[in-house]
C-alpha cells in the first residue's frame, strides 16, 4: 500500500521515529476546550493510543502512537464529539491566546473570541511556509505576541475628563511608566512615557478616565533557528475590520512574495519592510 505522508502530514498526522506510528496534532483555539472534548481526546488517547497526550509549546494537543491503520477511525470518534484535527505543513497554524479580559483583570480585549474570528477566517490557509498568529490580552505580554508571525496585543486608548476628576491621584499611583502626575489643579500626562495599558481606566474612582479597547499589531516575528521580534508598524486599532484588513494584507503579502520554504519574515525582508508597511498600512488605514 502506498502511503501519502504528505497528506497525512497536512491533515495534522505528523510522522514518529517509530514505523507506521503517528502523533495526531488536534486544533486547540485559544487554548480552549470543553471538558466534554478533553474526555474525547482522553478515550481516544486509551483506545488508539498509549494513553497518553502531549501538550505543546503552542497550545495544542497531540496524541501519539496512533498508529496508520486507525488514522480514520480516530479521525471519525473525534469529530463527532467536536474535536478536529490540527495542521502541519505550510499553512496557518492553530491560533494561541491567553484568557484575556473574560478572565484576567489585566486583560484589554476579548483574546479568545478574537482567535476563534481569526482561526475561522485563516486556519489551514496554503502559503509558502507556515504562519503563526498570537493574540495577548495586555501589556503583560503572557502570550509574547512579537514572537509571532503576526502577533495581536490588547491596549486602552485611554481618555481623561477634568471635569469629572477629582484629582485624587489614583491613576498616578497605578501607572507603572510613570506618566501621570497630578498637582492641586490639574493632571498632566506625559504621552510618550504612556504604554496604553489601560491601568488608570480600570483603577480610576471617578470614571474620569475612559478606555476603549484597542490592538497593536507586531509583524514578523519568529522563535526557533532564527530569532527575531515582530515590529510594530501601525498605530493602535480600535477597529477589528482594519484589524483584518492589515491581516489579509500581510497574507497577501506572503502569498505575493514568499518563496516555497520561506518563512514570512525572510519574504518580508527580501521585498522590504518598507514597501511591506506601505503596502499594509494602506490598506489597515485608509480602506
Amino acid at each position: 500500500m502506498v502511503v501519502d505522508y504528505a497528506a497525512l502530514k497536512s491533515g495534522g498526522f505528523m510522522r514518529q521515529k517509530q514505523k507506521n506510528h503517528f502523533s495526531m496534532r488536534l486544533k486547540v483555539v485559544g487554548g480552549e476546550l470543553e471538558a466534554s472534548q478533553l474526555k474525547a481526546i482522553a478515550g481516544a488517547a486509551e483506545k488508539y493510543g498509549r494513553g497518553r497526550v502531549h501538550l505543546t509549546s503552542r497550545q495544542g494537543v497531540e496524541i501519539p502512537f496512533i498508529k496508520l491503520a486507525d488514522v480514520e477511525n480516530v479521525k471519525a470518534e473525534l469529530l463527532s464529539a467536536g474535536v478536529f484535527t490540527g495542521v502541519c505543513g505550510p499553512r496557518v497554524r492553530t491560533v494561541t491566546a491567553c484568557q484575556g479580559s473574560a478572565v484576567c483583570p489585566s486583560g484589554c480585549i476579548d483574546t479568545y473570541a478574537l482567535a476563534r474570528d481569526i482561526s475561522e477566517r485563516y486556519f489551514g490557509r496554503e502559503l509558502p511556509h507556515k504562519f503563526k498568529f498570537g493574540v495577548t490580552g495586555c501589556r503583560n505580554n503572557c502570550l509574547k505576541a512579537e514572537e509571532n508571525d503576526l502577533g495581536v496585543k490588547g491596549v486602552y486608548s485611554v481618555s481623561w475628563s477634568r471635569e469629572s476628576c477629582s484629582l485624587c491621584g489614583v491613576c498616578a499611583k497605578v501607572c507603572r511608566e510613570g506618566a501621570i502626575s497630578v498637582n492641586d489643579e490639574t493632571l498632566v500626562v506625559d504621552e510618550k512615557l504612556c504604554s496604553l495599558c489601560g491601568r488608570c481606566a480600570k483603577a480610576c474612582p471617578s470614571d474620569a478616565w475612559r478606555g476603549e479597547p484597542a490592538y497593536l499589531l507586531s509583524f514578523g516575528g519568529m522563535f526557533g533557528n532564527r530569532i527575531a521580534a515582530g515590529r510594530q508598524i501601525l498605530p493602535p486599532l480600535t477597529d477589528t475590520a482594519a484589524l483584518f484588513r492589515a491581516a489579509d494584507a500581510a497574507l497577501n503579502f506572503f502569498d505575493a512574495h514568499g518563496k516555497p520554504g520561506e518563512r514570512f519574515l525572510v519574504a518580508v525582508e527580501r521585498a522590504g519592510w518598507d514597501t511591506f508597511e506601505k503596502t499594509v498600512r494602506a490598506e489597515a488605514l485608509y480602506a
